[in-house]
């Protein structure tokens, strides 16, 4: 089972790493040219992360999982130390007060309005601090949050054991922890990987030869709370047995806000996880002496390890609600074998077998190929479809890490995000979390937009946590009253639809929530605030009042708090497309009023804010008014571009010239467009893809992740703000959506037709295989040294093909036995489910 030839492994047990990367060179060198097919399962293999020293650091550590658990594997001078999270533990207790003090929409909107439009700020208005202060409130508590679940730590005695480093195979999960015996100069090496059918770390120690090691390495085993448990939280129930080799430990997650909950009784909703560590070897307690000089007893979480060697073991996480989570004294499974852990093993080497083979890349650029496979190795260890969908920070936490803004859902953008590597790279059960996050919020969503908007449908949140919500976790007319967020939130839940053309999931998970948001935003931009006299003087229905992602909050006179380009490209975006779902599912009768607003609207619609800079050049900006120098966070002036799937390469020159302007003259701070603002140039043909890598060299950690640092000042960061201040926030679930931009760069769909490698360089070579686009076909291609070979299209729907055709003399049509001529600037051939379709060039 080596993740490398063997020869390899050896050389990094023993610590000779400059061998090492001499011997993985000239592998990666060998595989930079494609065969005819590409076999993602090996190239995951040349991907792997080396990292030659202890990993004292959680952003150093190993990065493990299975979209439910989450493992970092650190390694410090004298022990292993594992750090557990899961995305279904938080802290889930919420604070609603202040409900009856919030009024209404128009109550509050009565009141902003009657503000003087002179002061530099609304803050500068008692009135309106002192509300957005207590509309705060309950955001401003440190909870709910993503929990710690604990740690698991092996100690060795480092006069006798010296600790190497790791490495981890993004190929099939495997950590590989290395240690050298200082006296006998022989390796060791502690593997370690995370089942993906239960929450299950499992762990062995073997020798050189890869057998279970005879002798003893570890001689502590210590399990540890999380220290930033709370002091209010009941105690944490501990259970051990010696004889079976366990240890384990039980914490209760209250139901109910500290002034609220006793402790003693408890509540029924109260959750609970359970982390237990079982090895095949008795344990022992001894003392030792404390830097006093006196002798101190192990705690009742570490023991000795008393066997010898051939150690095997595993880590189990349960959760659930308390009252069902209760340890029994038991334990049910045999126990840990080297047997169960080679089998285990197998099985996930299997599974990642069939994930890799989903679709793949070979690429000339190596470093490119290697953001494409760990991002996707990443996204798999986060998310899986029937557990919580992920916050900002996914499965991975540890104290305070993981818990900035609370882990939670935002959703102008951060949510979104890293979703949108499923769909191209053909991982649609990906998604499926996301989606089931959407219809969870989708009911206080609606009592928020009837009882606060006094308006149909669902209003969607700026920010969201997966606990018993009963109202708006953010209602401060700053960031509250953003508009874009309920397009926003739904989008993606039509493009899965038109990824996999599944009616049945349009009907049953997609359509009600587009129906809903919908509804929202047809009566919130009919209401006479927001059309017509005194306050316009157009015919158009505006977006009135809103709030651009992550800039200027609510303005005194509403400057910059109306037609938000953000909510306009996305609202048109989302009418557009609930009306082509009435149109497959045959609803168009009983949507007939909804649908004649939504025509109404759309041939009233604003115009997009442009302005103009010191060359004279037209740009589009955030919001009417705005200078073009402004500085954003999220890059809000090309979303026309994406995620709006308006304008792109497709578009008339003028537009595209316009389109192109804006990205050269947009001015970003970083933090928030590192996938975002690639993906936009990305889909203009014009991604510098050399900028591209450097960016994201910029922002990788030790682990590989690569965080959201910051690019420069002028916008709300300072000269004395830390560029690197989001690094140890959390691993950012949002960026693993990485691979997007290089399949973007590769292959386009938004328009319905498909355009082969519209950004990619003529120089080296380039393949990929089944990618997904719209309409629910797979694609395969290949570019080398400017000219595209092939490329091939399995229909897995029927229905009619659309592809730009990549060579001017026309293309051999491969279909089944039959070979025929194709020709045309587009190429439409109508396809049956199941077919597959091979082009290759004509000759002239």
């Amino acid at each position: 089972m080596p993740v490398l030839p063997q020869r390899i492994r050896l050389y990094a047990r023993l610590g000779t790493w400059m061998g090492f990367l001499v011997l993985v060179g000239p592998l990666v060198c060998l595989g930079q040219r494609p065969q005819k097919s590409v076999s993602s399962f090996e190239r995951a293999q040349l991907h792997g992360l080396t990292y030659p020293k202890p990993a004292v650091n959680f952003f150093e550590g190993a990065v493990l999982g299975n979209g439910g658990m989450g493992v970092v594997v650190t390694t410090r001078p004298d022990a292993v130390v594992l750090r557990f999270g899961h995305n279904n533990v938080w802290d889930i207790r919420v604070a609603e007060a202040n409900q009856e003090k919030l009024g209404t929409f128009q109550e509050i909107f009565d009141r902003v309005s009657q503000i003087p439009d002179t002061l530099p700020s609304l803050t500068q208005d008692p009135w309106f601090k002192s509300y957005a202060t207590m509309a705060r409130e309950n955001y401003a508590k440190p909870y709910p949050r993503p929990f710690p679940c604990g740690s698991v730590l092996l100690g060795f005695d480092r006069r006798e054991v010296e600790l190497l480093g790791h490495t981890l195979s993004v190929q099939d999960g495997l950590c590989e922890v290395q240690f050298l015996f200082k006296e006998e100069k022989e390796s060791a090496t502690l593997q370690l990987f995370v089942d993906r059918t239960r929450d299950r770390l499992w762990m062995r120690v073997i020798d050189a030869k890869d057998q279970p090691l005879t002798k003893k390495l570890f001689n502590r085993l210590r399990v540890l709370p999380d220290p930033s448990t709370p002091k209010e939280f009941p105690r944490y129930q501990v259970q051990t047995d010696t004889a079976a080799g366990v240890l384990s430990f039980q914490q209760t997650l209250p139901y109910q806000v500290p002034e609220q909950y006793d402790p003693q009784r408890g509540h029924p909703r109260d959750r609970a996880f359970a982390l237990t560590v079982r090895v095949n070897s008795t344990l022992g307690t001894k003392a030792r002496p404390n830097w006093e000089g006196r002798w101190q007893p192990m705690g009742r979480l570490e023991n000795t390890l008393e066997a010898e060697g051939n150690l095997v073991g595993y880590v189990d996480l349960r959760e659930g609600l308390a009252a069902e989570l209760a340890t029994t004294g038991t334990w049910p499974d045999a126990p840990p074998s080297h047997d169960q852990y080679q089998s285990t093993y197998q099985q996930n080497r299997r599974h990642w077998q069939d994930y890799w083979a989903r679709s793949g890349v070979q690429l000339s650029d190596s470093f490119l190929e290697q953001i494409w496979y760990r991002n996707l190795y990443f996204m798999h260890c986060a998310v899986r479809e029937g557990v919580t969908c992920p916050g900002l920070f996914a499965n991975w936490s540890y104290q305070d890490i993981g818990t900035s803004w609370h882990g939670d859902y935002h959703f102008n953008y951060n949510t979104q995000q890293p979703f949108w590597v499923t769909f191209s790279s053909n991982h649609l059960e990906q998604n499926l979390p996301y989606v089931e996050l959407v219809n969870n919020l989708l009911p206080v969503c609606q009592q928020w937009a009837k009882e606060y908007y006094g308006l149909r449908g669902a209003y969607f949140f700026h920010s969201a946590y997966p606990v018993d919500m009963t109202t708006n976790p953010y209602p401060v007319p700053t960031w509250g009253w953003e508009i874009s967020e309920t397009p926003w939130t739904v989008q993606s839940l039509w493009w899965h639809y038109r990824y996999s053309m599944d009616t049945t999931f349009l009907q049953e998970r997609a359509y009600i929530p587009m129906q809903q948001a919908v509804r929202f935003l047809v009566d919130y931009m009919k209401r006479p605030e927001a059309s017509g006299p005194p306050r316009w003087n157009d015919d158009a229905y505006h977006i009135f009042p809103t709030v651009p992602p992550e800039l200027y909050g609510l303005r005194p006179g509403f400057a910059y708090n109306y037609d938000c380009l953000a909510d306009l490209t996305l609202t048109k975006y989302l009418f557009q497309a609930f009306r082509e779902a009435t149109r497959v599912l045959g609803t168009e009768g009983q949507e007939r009023a909804l649908l004649r607003d939504v025509e109404t609207i759309l041939t009233h619609f604003p115009k997009y804010p442009t302005a103009r800079t010191k060359t004279g050049k037209e740009v589009f900006v955030s919001v009417p008014g705005e200078h073009p120098d402004m500085v954003y966070n999220v890059p809000v002036p090309l979303m026309t571009s994406f995620p709006g799937d308006e304008h792109g390469l497709h578009s008339a020159p003028d537009t595209l010239a316009l389109l192109r302007n804006t990205l050269h003259h947009s001015a970003i701070e970083g933090a928030n467009d590192l996938v975002f603002h690639s993906l936009q140039a990305a889909r203009l043909g014009a991604l510098d893809l050399e900028a591209f890598k450097r960016h994201v060299a910029y922002c990788l950690l030790p682990n590989g992740t690569a965080t959201d640092r910051t690019l420069q000042v002028g916008g709300r960061l300072h000269d004395e703000t830390a560029f690197d201040f989001h690094d140890k926030m959390g691993i950012w679930f949002e960026n693993f959506a990485l691979p997007a931009v290089i399949n973007e760069c590769m292959l386009q769909s938004y328009t319905d037709t498909l355009r082969l490698f519209p950004n990619w360089p003529d120089q080296g070579i380039a393949q990929f295989a089944t990618l997904r686009t719209m309409g629910a076909f797979l694609v395969s291609a290949e570019k080398r040294d400017g000219r595209i070979t092939f490329f091939e299209v399995f229909s897995e729907k029927g229905g009619l093909l659309k592809v730009y055709t990549p060579w001017p003399t026309g293309a051999r049509l491969h279909r089944g036995r039959k070979v025929e001529r194709v020709s045309g600037r587009v190429l439409m051939i109508e396809t049956e489910p199941g077919e597959t379709l091979r082009f290759t060039p004509l000759k002239k």
